[in-house]
């Protein structure tokens, strides 16, 4: 890899990081939420306000300013060899690849099931994740609007795991792949899709639009990321979550 300088790599991969969102979030929103989507939702859909949208774009562009200056710093420190990415597949073996894949998406969970929550906290709220909740009915728009204090804490996760856990370039990029599909696939909306997927036996312990929708309708419950265990175990989980979304206007969200 051709060393550049910090600066170099923090507008570079803002670019990349913003370009990322637009055509993963914006090919998703245009076929979701165009006369193609009809087929898939159901009747009774929310209309996202453009207003709403607005924000939640700019609001994603100072997020990108936040990952990419975590990810120049990232690829800084292994340039002076001081994380524990690896360029050889066969230094930890072809095996580890998978284990290592899937050990980074639980420990990632872990790690935003616990701060999402803390977020919540009436006296943390308003600083680190009222903009996001701004909408109330998501859109694939909504799945990178974080608040500048927010992405921070969830970029260090990403800078802290390449310092601690031995990972493959072509594992982290896997990783960071799966959270941008998995993020806008959960902020679809609550109405966007039939409702048979929580009533599958792999919508029960995976989350998915309908399972993240509850969390914008109603603050203290639905935390999780990528799997509903910490929900669960922890009692955040409501079981009626299906028929929550059949009857959204009776959900308030809750006060802080």
């Amino acid at each position: 890899m051709r060393e550049r300088s910090f600066e170099f790599y923090s507008i570079a991969l803002w670019g990349i990081i913003l370009c990322r969102y637009f055509l993963v979030a914006g090919l998703t929103y245009w076929f979701f939420y165009s006369p193609i989507g009809r087929a898939f939702r159901r009747p009774r859909c929310q209309s996202p306000s453009w207003r709403t949208i607005w924000h939640d774009i700019k609001l994603s562009a100072i997020a990108a300013v936040v990952f990419a200056l975590a990810a120049a710093f990232v690829l800084s420190a292994y340039q002076e060899g001081a994380t524990r990415l690896y360029v050889n597949p066969q230094d930890y073996g072809l095996w580890y690849l998978g284990v290592s894949y899937a050990a980074a998406l639980v420990l990632q969970d872990t790690y935003f099931y616990f701060t999402h929550r803390l977020f919540h906290h009436p006296k943390l709220f308003a600083w680190l994740h009222q903009g996001h909740h701004r909408s109330r009915y998501p859109t694939p728009w909504t799945s990178f609007a974080f608040d500048p204090l927010e992405a921070v804490v969830q970029a260090l996760f990403l800078v802290g795991i390449v310092f601690v856990l031995p990972l493959h370039i072509i594992t982290v990029i896997a990783v960071m792949i799966t959270m941008t599909l998995w993020a806008v696939l959960n902020h679809l909306g609550p109405d966007r899709l039939p409702t048979v997927f929580p009533h599958h036996w792999l919508g029960r312990w995976v989350i998915g639009p309908a399972h993240h929708s509850v969390h914008h309708l109603r603050y203290t419950l639905h935390y999780g990321l990528y799997f509903t265990f910490w929900d669960r175990l922890l009692g955040t989980q409501d079981p009626r979550y299906v028929q929550m979304l059949n009857h959204p206007v009776a959900d308030r969200p809750d006060r802080h």
